[in-house]
């Protein structure tokens, strides 16, 4: 109980410390080059992320960051718990937005630091507004931002990776960017199996191999959907074998 306390308490209490910065970030200099203002927008978020982390007693272990190409691309991630997001922001290095429910964009400051890092708000319930979503991640992504999306569209909770909705991989067709699956397990030990209270967890985030637009073009939606949900099926996989 005192871990989910102290999780809750940071969370919000770090937010209203972090207006000020916030304001810096958004009079940034419209012209200012993407990699360097995205590297700035997300040092606040990383320190954030990263403390929330460290205040569940969780450990992280990061994989394959080596194999992140430059430029903008579109990370694939399954989503096990709710600890997933503050897992890739604080540990992943290359800056990235993503791809988040409407709802939450009804909450202060945390809604306006989602758009400092150019978070889209998805209304799934919308077909013309979910259209209009994907084309405004489509510019992100050409305008030299990343983006990462959860395609199984709820939270695992340690059992099984979901299907892969195709719709998400709109974003890296249309920009034609590559695609960077990533296998993440461990965060629903952290809150969802516990009855709803945090306790420590070892954490794994396993950066697969990418994919080239060129290697992907051509093909089907649901069919690469499906062979990016296999890659980080298998990587989860191997490294239950490895340990």
């Amino acid at each position: 109980m005192l871990r989910l306390i102290a999780c809750f308490l940071y969370m919000s209490g770090y937010l209203v410390y972090s207006i000020p910065k916030l304001k810096i970030v958004n009079r940034l200099p419209a012209d200012m080059p993407v990699n360097e203002r995205d590297r700035i927008a997300h040092v606040t978020p990383q320190k954030w992320s990263k403390t929330i982390i460290k205040l569940t007693g969780s450990k992280v272990d990061v994989y394959g960051e080596e194999k992140l190409p430059e430029g903008p691309v579109v990370f694939v991630c399954n989503h096990e718990g709710d600890f997933d997001i503050p897992v890739l922001l604080g540990y992943i290095n290359k800056p990235f937005g993503f791809i988040s429910k409407i709802e939450v964009k009804r909450i202060p400051i945390l809604s306006s630091w989602m758009a400092a890092i150019n978070c889209v708000f998805l209304d799934r319930k919308d077909r013309m507004q979910a259209v209009g979503s994907i084309g405004e991640g489509i510019r992100l992504l050409e305008k030299g931002h990343s983006i990462a999306i959860f395609p199984e569209g709820t939270r695992s909770k340690g059992g099984p990776i979901g299907e892969f909705k195709s719709g998400g991989f709109r974003l890296a067709k249309g920009a034609e960017v590559p695609i960077v699956p990533i296998s993440i397990a461990g965060t629903s030990k952290v809150f969802e199996q516990n009855g709803k209270l945090v306790k420590p967890a070892e954490i794994t985030v396993t950066i697969c191999p990418h994919l080239e637009y060129a290697h992907y073009k051509g093909r089907e939606l649901k069919e690469l959907a499906e062979d990016v949900r296999q890659t980080i099926i298998s990587t989860q996989s191997q490294k239950r074998i490895a340990s």
